[in-house]
């Protein structure tokens, strides 16, 4: 099995070429593809040392069995489609092909047997719709849910590795701010991506069509307000929820979330610096309002579990493997 990974050198395809080694996935040969700025760059995958190479269209129609992708929307629209039609199954954690119809949006968990004898492109979706839904969807499978108000505390990381050093400069004393529109240090900023006429923005947009898309229901009504706080790993979502049909009691809403896969409720709560390194969606301070709505707060490693760990769950579900 030959595997490709574009972006390699980004935080989250390093974090893609890690959790390839921690599921035990081992290619026959793995390339690792990245800017002509970023070739040459070294890394490590079972004890080999790898270099990168520089991302071009040659490269591209080599025919790998997989290629995961995560450089960005433009690098996937101009890349993906050719690294496909030479037989590719591509992986791509962008925006470029989520809402393309006919392009499965996949979380393995709820929906992975879309992936079953696929080939072609498959769409890793927003890391804050992944860790919400994986909360949710035997939620929405039991009682049918109606209404979701979201507000989200997302750390930089999700804005990358240039993110993460300018909340570190400004932590030493720096007041310059290039990849935020004001600095984080010491604030909250209610904007991640730009704002449409609608007054929402690209990532609160994600939230609502993604939601839809991976639960197979347009009906639900998503209200989301995306907010990047000064947090290098882990994000965190405080959650309302109403649903169609009634649940009987605080136990029988627990118990269903607990049927959900790699999610854990826990009786106290979860902070962002108690999960980096999981791939477990933490569940905690669920609060029962009457039988049709209830809240709770969700926190995730959003470079595990909101990007590559889902990404290589699809390549192992697209294998036949369990996720």
């Amino acid at each position: 099995m030959r595997i490709a990974v574009v972006g390699a050198t980004g935080e989250v395809g390093r974090m893609m070429v890690k959790v390839l080694e921690e599921y035990g996935i081992e290619p026959s040969e793995l390339r690792l593809y990245a800017s002509r700025r970023s070739a040459g760059t070294k890394l490590i995958f079972q004890d080999r040392e790898i270099t990168v190479s520089e991302l071009t269209e040659e490269a591209m129609k080599d025919g790998f069995d997989y290629a995961l992708f995560s450089a960005g929307a433009d690098v996937s629209k101009h890349f993906a489609p050719i690294a496909a039609s030479h037989g590719t199954i591509v992986i791509d954690n962008s925006s470029a092909f989520r809402l393309v119809e006919g392009i499965p949006l996949v979380v393995p968990e709820i929906n992975g047997y879309l992936v079953d004898d696929y080939r072609g492109i498959i769409a890793n979706p927003n890391c804050s719709t992944i860790q919400m839904v994986l909360s949710l969807y035997t939620v929405h499978r039991e009682f049918e849910i109606r209404r979701i108000v979201v507000s989200t505390y997302q750390a930089v990381s999700g804005a990358g590795r240039k993110a993460i050093d300018e909340l570190q400069k400004q932590m030493e004393g720096s007041d310059e701010h290039s990849i935020f529109p004001q600095k984080i240090h010491l604030n909250v900023i209610p904007q991640i991506g730009s704002f449409d006429e609608t007054g929402f923005s690209t990532e609160e947009l994600k939230m609502i069509n993604e939601t839809r898309k991976i639960l197979n229901d347009p009906s639900i009504d998503v209200v989301p307000t995306t907010v990047r706080v000064p947090v290098l790993y882990g994000h965190s979502e405080a959650v309302y929820v109403e649903t169609k049909k009634p649940f009987e009691s605080y136990q029988q809403l627990r118990e269903t979330i607990e049927r959900a896969e790699d999610v854990k409720i826990v009786d106290d709560f979860v902070t962002p610096l108690e999960v980096a390194g999981s791939d477990i969606v933490y569940v905690s301070r669920i609060r029962v309002l009457d039988e049709n709505r209830f809240v709770f707060w969700n926190v995730a490693d959003n470079i595990r579990v909101g990007a590559a760990t889902n990404a290589v769950r699809i390549l192992k579900r697209s294998l036949g493997g369990a996720t």
